[in-house]
């Protein structure tokens, strides 16, 4: 039987297709829809819910199972407020499940049990401090941060992997329980198995907690392996029905890595 999971990003975005589809099971197909909503066509969020509601329709009409608004700063920047408008959104599109980027990382956040973050971003500092604002808003103590200050979209892709490797074991500290590389379009979900070798920590990417997320969704997280382990974490937070109600997914595999 397959699976599709259907993705809303950015228009500027070159990374999803590159990083994520290899991760997807052979069963899963993914469905991706830009829009222009970051850089030079940044516009309030009320004048994007319209348009994040017509491209999930149309990923519902495409039989997507499971349907994700994947921009992190997009899905942060307007706090918890702001995130429950794009899920309403896409439940108004129908899409049988859903998510943000911002829903995906608190799940894998809470199925790690962190609860202290160190945040990386190629971000500026207001965007990164709209991160933060919006990870403690929901709970979490933000106990390192640091934002790259990348010029644009084509720093972010230009930007090698093995630095956010770099980036990311420089934020090393004791006193936290998961590190989250935030930014759906950098490259880094090679790098997240290494990393959590040499940290001893869950690492956690923008495209690696989306995947996961939607594949939790739909019940297909048993055997999906990919990166990190959050794929091999034990809780399993309830998935978003376009009823509203909580639907559990399948179990976790042992081991999540490939």
């Amino acid at each position: 039987m397959v699976h599709r999971v259907g993705l809303i990003i950015p228009s500027s975005n070159r990374m999803v297709e590159e990083e994520m589809i290899r991760f997807y099971p052979k069963d899963v197909v993914a469905h991706v829809t830009r829009l222009r909503m970051t850089g030079p066509h940044k516009k309030p969020l009320a004048d994007l819910l319209v348009q994040i509601e017509t491209a999930a329709a149309s990923l519902v009409d495409a039989k997507c199972n499971v349907v994700t608004f994947h921009c992190t700063v997009t899905s942060m920047s307007d706090g918890p407020s702001g995130e429950a408008k794009i899920l309403n959104a896409l439940k108004t599109a129908r899409a049988p499940f859903f998510a943000t980027t911002s829903t995906a990382v608190r799940a894998a956040l809470d199925a790690c049990g962190a609860r202290r973050v160190a945040l990386i971003t190629p971000y500026d500092l207001h965007k990164t401090e709209e991160e933060i604002e919006f990870l403690e808003d929901a709970g979490y103590q933000v106990v390192f941060a640091k934002g790259y200050d990348l010029p644009n979209s084509d720093a972010y892709c230009s930007t090698p992997a093995g630095a956010w490797r770099e980036h990311v074991l420089e934020a090393k500290r004791d006193d936290v329980d998961a590190y989250f590389l935030s930014c759906a379009n950098i490259q880094a979900l090679g790098e997240i198995d290494g990393l959590e070798a040499a940290l001893g920590k869950p690492v956690l990417t923008s495209n690696q907690v989306v995947i996961w997320d939607g594949l939790r969704q739909i019940g297909l997280t048993d055997g999906i392996g990919g990166p990190a382990h959050c794929f091999a974490a034990r809780e399993n937070p309830p998935a978003t029905s376009s009823s509203g109600a909580p639907v559990r997914g399948g179990p976790r595999n042992e081991k999540g890595n490939r």
